[in-house]
């Protein structure tokens, strides 16, 4: 799950809008977009409703939630689909807690948060966390806190292999996806109305996804890894 921004009117004014789009990947490596919606009072209840949608409309399971940092989705998500296992987006929380770094420090900075973030178990992950916050927390004692803050939710990924790991840890599939959206919709600096966006986000949306065919060229790696770790969800489905 993921957003993207728009300008549309509502009620003779011009106010910034948020899509949510929701993308998944089924049990045969093939990628839909699973919905879009146009967020106006993000919360709990919010993110209930989308997911209960999901359910209505076949959705069984979800084995592994890839998501922002979003107040109350993985409370909802665990609501409705209580075995799903919340992976925050590592990217998100990169950009989140990179905002106020000063430009020359950026570089050894990113280098130090790469050892946490790319380690090659939750052990080593979280001593590096610790050798991070002993070196930076000094002039940015935000950026480790929030790393431990999350923890819970940022690690999903360490238990896993690492095709598996590519598959929950990258964005490209939705970042792709929004990237194109952009295309289609840069000339309307302002829609006329939420609908209107909908409308122009769901045929551009048909265009995108008709070159989405067959599926992930390491999909038989992935596969027989998610049956070891999800057997019994899977002989369900």
């Amino acid at each position: 799950m993921d957003a993207i921004h728009f300008h549309a009117r509502n009620e003779g004014r011009i106010v910034k809008r948020a899509v949510y789009i929701a993308i998944g990947i089924d049990m045969e490596g093939r990628k839909d977009v699973l919905g879009m919606y146009v967020g106006q009072n993000e919360s709990a209840k919010f993110w209930l409703s989308i997911l209960n949608g999901l359910k209505n409309r076949g959705v069984e399971d979800i084995l592994i939630a890839c998501v922002d940092g979003l107040t109350g989705f993985p409370q909802a998500i665990e609501a409705v689909f209580p075995q799903t296992e919340i992976q925050q987006c590592i990217i998100h929380q990169i950009r989140n807690t990179m905002k106020f770094v000063s430009y020359k420090e950026i570089k050894p900075l990113m280098a130090d948060l790469k050892r946490v973030y790319a380690a090659p178990t939750e052990e080593v992950a979280l001593a590096e966390l610790d050798s991070f916050d002993e070196k930076w927390s000094g002039k940015y004692p935000k950026i480790a806190k929030s790393w431990k803050d999350n923890w819970a939710n940022l690690s999903t990924y360490f238990k896993y292999p690492e095709a598996v790991r590519r598959l929950i840890y990258t964005t490209n599939t939705i970042e792709g996806f929004n990237r194109q959206l952009r295309k289609v919709t840069k000339s309307k600096t302002v829609f006329p109305s939420d609908d209107s966006l909908l409308k122009m986000l769901y045929l551009a949306m048909i265009d995108i996804t008709k070159k989405w065919t067959g599926h992930r060229q390491d999909w038989g790696q992935i596969h027989s890894q998610l049956e070891i770790f999800s057997e019994e969800r899977l002989e369900r489905l």
